[in-house]
């Protein structure tokens, strides 16, 4: 929105690549206090500036240019009760982030290797995983899968990371090793969607540390609500010593049936606790959200027109509202 105040042609912007419609002018010192402002305007994400020339005078033939990359925001659907829509919903608001065309990529640290299945279809073999990248040191650039869609991509998982929980105690800085990898990649995609595992052990604990925001998916049942309690008290011990920027982009109710008193009860009670952070965005359930992965997609490409898939492409949007 800055750049909208300026209209003579002094120097062009690049936003990740792409050449921006607005034109800036202003001196060298004015650019770097606006990238200042921006790096310090206390959202996810941050800003990196590449300048190719400094001088700024009008006369020259060729414009200066000036590159601004915006750093991906990485968000982790987590909740350590297994059944709750975890996997699910990272996996259709992933495509529903590339149908959108944000460059997303999926990270699968679940060793049941669900979002992996879930995406199968759109890939032939995996390159790597997510346990040779935190384990063997494999750089995460050789991890990473193409998909059909140009803007999705995805990390995998595989059983070898059932002893990725045991194998990380015994490295120094274990709490930080997703976080370390992904900083090579952050300039190369806009979100960094994270399937966590239903626990809260070293996996997840990685994958708190290396987000920017969290999605908690809970089922609209009573015992869903029993051990959010903990989960959030894990969440206040990461924001506390591993990770202060950590922030809860929202509360995902999944599984939703309009016909139960029940899933409105669940849904009355965690609105009065959470208030704002609950997404307006209810996932209903839905048959077509079942069958999707024993075909290899997502509900948006099984059945784009079923109730499942259009509750994820209005979650998508909310995200991006609450993330950008």
């Amino acid at each position: 929105n800055i750049l909208r105040f300026y209209k003579n042609p002094f120097c062009i912007i690049y936003f990740n690549h792409k050449k921006c419609d607005y034109i800036l002018q202003c001196s060298m010192t004015q650019l770097h206090v606006y990238y200042h402002f921006l790096k310090m305007s206390g959202h996810c994400r941050t800003f990196w500036l590449k300048t190719t020339q400094t001088n700024l005078n009008p006369t020259l033939n060729c414009l200066p240019e000036f590159f601004i990359f915006i750093m991906a925001t990485v968000l982790a659907f987590t909740n350590q009760k297994g059944g709750v829509g975890k996997t699910t919903s990272a996996v259709n608001v992933a495509l529903s982030m590339a149908v959108s065309e944000v460059r997303t990529l999926l990270i699968d640290l679940d060793p049941q290797s669900n979002a992996t299945t879930g995406l199968s279809d759109l890939f032939e073999k995996t390159n790597g995983s997510i346990y040779d990248v935190l384990i063997k040191g494999d750089g995460i650039k050789d991890a990473i899968t193409k998909t059909s869609f140009s803007h999705l991509d995805i990390v995998s998982s595989t059983n070898d990371l059932v002893g990725a929980e045991i194998e990380l105690v015994s490295i120094m800085a274990r709490e930080y090793q997703l976080k370390k990898v992904l900083k090579n990649i952050k300039k190369s995609y806009e979100i960094i969607i994270i399937d966590c595992p239903p626990s809260l052990g070293l996996l997840t604990i990685n994958a708190l540390t290396a987000s920017d925001a969290l999605v908690i998916p809970i089922q609209c049942e009573y015992f869903a609500l029993e051990g959010l309690g903990q989960l959030l008290n894990t969440v206040r011990l990461v924001q506390r010593h591993l990770n202060k920027k950590l922030g809860i982009a929202g509360i995902l109710m999944t599984m939703y049936d309009s016909r139960l008193n029940l899933s409105k009860q669940v849904v009355k009670e965690v609105n009065g606790f959470f208030k704002d952070k609950l997404f307006k965005t209810f996932i209903h359930r839905n048959v077509r959200l079942s069958e999707a992965p024993s075909f290899g997609k997502p509900a948006l490409l099984y059945d784009a027109n079923s109730t499942g898939a259009r509750n994820y492409m209005s979650l998508t949007e909310e995200i991006l509202q609450r993330v950008s």
